[in-house]
């Protein structure tokens, strides 16, 4: 029978992360936030592109399995839903932030 025992978690003090390690400054190291969005916009543009293919690959007889295809469809779906989510979201605090007094 397999050992199912749970075994003590210790957080120390290094680990946590406090007002104090954040910097005020920007760090170049960072990604620039226009590129992460690029990058994600990207990412759900292939996966819808991938989707599309193997869409036309099992109409055409070229993929027989059904559960494949109805995956990477319901993937790129999701993506997309997040995507529009997301840009709504990002319009909403636009809006928000614009409609404050200065």
């Amino acid at each position: 029978m397999a050992d199912l025992s749970i075994n003590p978690v210790s957080i120390s003090q290094s680990n946590l992360k406090g007002p104090d390690n954040f910097s005020s400054g920007v760090s170049n190291n960072n990604k620039d936030f226009s590129k992460t969005v690029t990058d994600a916009l990207d990412t759900v543009a292939e996966m819808q592109s991938a989707s599309g293919e193997i869409k036309t690959k099992y109409e055409m007889g070229q993929e027989n399995d059904l559960a494949k295809v109805m995956l990477k469809s319901q993937v790129s779906g999701l993506a997309f839903d997040l995507t529009l989510n997301v840009r709504n979201k990002v319009l909403s605090a636009y809006k928000d932030i614009m409609s404050m007094p200065v």
